[in-house]
């Protein structure tokens, strides 16, 4: 019976999850931007980044962390801010080097770094993309609980539904770069990447204002 319910679980879960992922968002613009700007290894680094954040929040939803700091006005609301305030500086630093008309490696702030910096780079803005927005963490809050049977340990099951769910993001992710390559004689250009750059920036502005706006 419980050998069962675990794989009908994660299918139902991996349906909602699925969906989910593929609603343009903040975690595709960022992987987006990355793939037309820096490549295929910063984007597939950005892309790693943001399904770690989401493993993260899984994880924490199962055991009862993610549920904590919702309740917390004061816990969930400094989060909130955090995150937005990130959200806004990274969108200005790209806004400001796609007007400065600066390259990618100067719209990172990095000169021209080497490959495994430029990666570390793209990973941590994915991840803390992702770890620093509260509402991840409500979502998996308000959905993970649902596809947990009875008599299954919720961390490890957290855990497989969120590892189900950084699948599906890393093959979404594939997609958008792998367009992204064939497109890179046309999107090496310098003035598609400004824009790129302009475009995604003023995105996590719009994002970053929206999350530091309180909830009604």
């Amino acid at each position: 019976m419980l050998a069962d319910s675990i794989p009908s679980a994660l299918a139902s879960f991996a349906l909602v999850a699925g969906l989910v992922t593929i609603t343009p968002g903040l975690d595709t613009a960022l992987v987006l931007r990355s793939a037309l700007t820096q490549g295929r290894a910063p984007a597939y680094a950005t892309a790693l980044g943001v399904c770690t954040g989401c493993l993260g929040w899984g994880v924490a939803a199962a055991v009862g962390v993610s549920a904590v700091l919702t309740a917390s006005t004061v816990a969930y609301t400094a989060l909130r801010l955090i995150g937005a305030a990130y959200l806004v500086w990274l969108g200005l630093r790209w806004l400001t080097a796609a007007i400065g008309r600066t390259g990618p490696a100067e719209a990172t702030g990095n000169g021209t770094p080497s490959t495994g910096a430029r990666g570390w780079a793209a990973w941590r803005q994915g991840f803390a993309v992702n770890i620093l927005n509260p509402k991840v963490g409500a979502f998996y809050v308000a959905l993970l609980p649902q596809f947990i049977p009875q008599d299954v340990p919720a961390m490890l099951m957290g855990a497989l539904l969120a590892t189900v769910h950084s699948i599906e993001g890393i093959v979404w992710f594939t997609l958008i770069i792998t367009a992204a390559h064939v497109m890179r004689a046309w999107l090496a250009r310098p003035r598609v990447q400004r824009g790129m750059n302009g475009i995604t920036g003023a995105t996590l502005i719009g994002f970053g204002i929206a999350l530091a706006v309180p909830e009604r």
